[in-house]
Order: structure tokens, then C-alpha cells, then sequence
């Protein structure tokens, strides 16, 4: 019987190392979709919109700034711009 409870505390503690490791590179692969209120449509982001908001960034002359920090006015010119630029 005790072999058993020190089985089950060790399962138990290296589950408790294991899993917020497997769940972390979860969360690299998840989704994030983006809504153009302009053209009522939803981009996915990804590496390949990473890529065309860069470009646009250099394109534009403007400084980097995080997609989502962006004034509406300057989203609303990237989604232009990218409609493009397809």
C-alpha cells in the first residue's frame, strides 16, 4: 500500500512539472484573426501577415509599431493598403 502512495505522489508531482511546459508551446500555435471593420472581413495572423505588415511599415516610412497599439486611422490605412497588395 505505501508503494502505491509514493507511486502516486511521484505521478502526481511530475505531472504537476510536465504539464505547464506541454501547454506552453499551445499557445504559439493558436489563432489570433483580426477583423477589418473597413471591408467587414477577418484576416488570419500569422508569419505571412507579419511579413506584409512590415513591409507596409518600411513601404510607408513609418516606425514600428505593434499592429495592435496602432491608432484606427493607421489600421484603417494598413488594411487599405493591404487590400492592395494582395
Amino acid at each position: 500500500m505505501r508503494f502505491k502512495t509514493q507511486w502516486l505522489s511521484l505521478l502526481l508531482a511530475a505531472s504537476a512539472v510536465v504539464a505547464p511546459l506541454a501547454l506552453t508551446g499551445c499557445a504559439e500555435h493558436a489563432t489570433v484573426r483580426v477583423y477589418d471593420p473597413y471591408y467587414s472581413d477577418y484576416h488570419v495572423w500569422d508569419n505571412g501577415e507579419v511579413v506584409y505588415y512590415n513591409r507596409w511599415v518600411n513601404e510607408t516610412h513609418r516606425p514600428y509599431v505593434r499592429y495592435e497599439k496602432l491608432r484606427p486611422e493607421d489600421q484603417h490605412a494598413y488594411w487599405t493598403w493591404r487590400h492592395e497588395h494582395r
